[in-house]
This record gives C-alpha cells, sequence and structure tokens, in this order.
C-alpha cells in the first residue's frame, strides 16, 4: 500500500475527503518528524513506538574498488511494533 491508496482506505473508513485525509496524513507524519528531530519518543498505544538512535562511526569498504573508507556516525530511527500491533499481524497469520 502506498500512500495515495493509504489516503483512499482512510477516507474511506471516517467518511472525509481525500483531501482532508491527506492534509491529516501529512500534518501526522511532520510532527512524528520534528518530535524524532528534537530527539524526543513517540508512542502509540497499541500501535508502537517511534524513535532515534546512534549508530556509530565505522570502517567499511567500497564495493567496486575494495578500499577501506570512513563510515561517519549516523541517527536512526527505530519503530517498536506494539502488542495490540503484533498480535493483529500475528492473528492473521493463522486464518
Amino acid at each position: 500500500m502506498n500512500k495515495s491508496e493509504l489516503i483512499d482506505a482512510i477516507a474511506a473508513k471516517t467518511d472525509t475527503s481525500k483531501a482532508q485525509t491527506g492534509e491529516a496524513l501529512d500534518a501526522i507524519i511532520e510532527v512524528i518528524t520534528h518530535a524524532l528531530v528534537k530527539g524526543e519518543t513517540v508512542q502509540l498505544i497499541g500501535f508502537g513506538s517511534f524513535s532515534t538512535g546512534k549508530r556509530a562511526a565505522r570502517t567499511g569498504r567500497n564495493p567496486k574498488t575494495g578500499e577501506e573508507i570512513q563510515i561517519p556516525e549516523a541517527k536512526t530511527v527505530k519503530f517498536i511494533a506494539g502488542k495490540a500491533f503484533k498480535d493483529a499481524v500475528n492473528a492473521s497469520k493463522k486464518k
């Protein structure tokens, strides 16, 4: 499912326009992104948590040349699924 299909599905489920739904989804993504940039964790009970982590600097190899390169430290985004979300996904496998 892509963003457009997600907007269509949410609009149908909530009986709102696709334009309003698109604006709401964009706002949700923007708020979550802004919170993560500030180093905050976003918890959606029953769905999951978004947080940030750090990946340490390390030495890697250029796959073309085999030359060693330094890969700088980077921030990562983590998503940990909530119990209800995991249960729903696992229940769908049993059907």
